[in-house]
């Protein structure tokens, strides 16, 4: 079966601030490019929410179902939480080591949910470091976070 090939990223001005999100998801020869942001958001919340989409639509299209999925990422907080962190978050009633609540817990259950029900590897890559599909991610998400400036 033929592998299903995501790139996503997430990104804001200012921490909260206005923010965005792009995905691209390659399959059958297409690359699909999907984004979009919020008046104010974290830098987190819409790396989150560019995985959240890319899997989304994995899902949700039948021709998919069943397929290997590459999802390339250059957040280190969203592929260690959901292939690492998430395991004892749960564990621990969605607290962290130091016993406080999981920031951002609502996407993490999304995430969660998406990612059990499908074959999904994830893979980091280094960001602005010239990997095409992360660097048109990249200018859809300043593209969105431009719209709310």
């Amino acid at each position: 079966m033929e592998e299903i090939v995501i790139y996503t990223d997430g990104g804001c001005h200012g921490n909260p601030g206005p923010g965005g999100w792009g995905i691209v998801v390659i399959a059958d020869g297409v690359a699909k490019q999907l984004s979009g942001g919020e008046k104010l958001t974290t830098n987190n919340r819409m790396e989150l929410m560019a995985a959240i989409t890319a899997l989304t639509v994995v899902h949700n299209t039948a021709s998919f179902e069943g397929r290997p999925v590459i999802v390339n990422i250059d957040s280190q907080y969203v592929k260690n939480g959901i292939t690492t962190w998430i395991k004892s978050w749960k564990a621990k009633g969605w607290k962290t080591a130091d016993k406080k609540p999981v920031k951002n817990q609502d996407l993490w259950v999304q995430l969660d949910e998406l990612n059990a029900g499908l074959n999904v590897t994830w893979n980091w890559v280094k960001g602005h470091a010239g990997v095409e599909y992360n660097e048109i991610c990249d200018q859809l998400c300043q593209a969105e976070i431009a719209k709310f400036e």
